[in-house]
This record gives C-alpha cells, structure tokens and sequence, in this order.
C-alpha cells in the first residue's frame, strides 16, 4: 500500500465484496426455499447469477423482494415454533426440578425473560 487512502479504498472494497455476497447467498437461498417457483425458473435465476451477477441480483431484489421478506419471516416462524416445540417435548419429559433447573439456564443465559421464565416455573410445579 503506498497511502492511507489506498488502505482505506482497499477495506472499502473488501466491504463491498462481501455484502456483495451476503446478497448473493442470501438470493440463492430464498430461490430454493420458494416451493411456488418452478425448477427451470430456478435453473434460469442461477444462471443469470451467474454470467451477469450484479444485474441480475439487482432486478431479483425489485422483482421478488417483497416475497423474499415473506419467505424469510415465514421460516423465522417456523423455526421459532419448532423450537418451542421441541423445549415443550423436553420440559414434559423431565422432572419439575429438571424443569425448573433447565428454565433457569435459559433465563441466566439470555435465551427467555424473567415472564417466561415464571411461566414455565408455574407450569413445572402444577
């Protein structure tokens, strides 16, 4: 680097870069979670990824933006209710101790709040 300012071009770049590819995985991602797009639009979206990149991801984020915020929001929630599904099925398995103990793990690490937290006490000791 002979300046400054061609370090800070430099990290400029780098930036650019990489939220460059957060969009690229983040639009390839939403095209093989969307079950109403068929195969061949898939096939032609990821080649157009491919030969012209910045266009093409471009117009993907006018053209189907809305509908990848519906996607991403639709499998948030369904992560979340799988999670809390799961901890349901866990909870109902161990002793109210066990309950009461592994509630307050996730209380202490941050995971639930203090409401939560008494929620799920309550429903151990009933």
């Amino acid at each position: 680097m002979d300046s400054f300012w061609d370090y800070i071009w430099y990290l400029v770049w780098i930036f650019l870069f990489i939220a460059y590819l957060m969009v690229l995985f983040q639009i390839l991602t939403d095209l093989f979670r969307d079950r109403e797009l068929s195969g061949w639009w898939k096939a032609v979206w990821v080649i157009f990824l491919i030969f012209l990149p910045m266009l093409t991801a471009l117009v993907y984020l006018i053209a189907r933006g809305r509908g990848m915020a519906e996607r991403q929001v639709s499998a948030v929630r369904s992560a979340k209710a799988d999670t809390e599904a799961y901890i349901q099925s866990v909870a109902q398995q161990a002793s109210p101790a066990d309950q009461i103990a592994s509630a307050k793990g996730l209380l202490d690490s941050g995971a639930i709040t203090p409401e939560e937290f008494e929620r799920l006490k309550s429903k151990a000791l009933a």
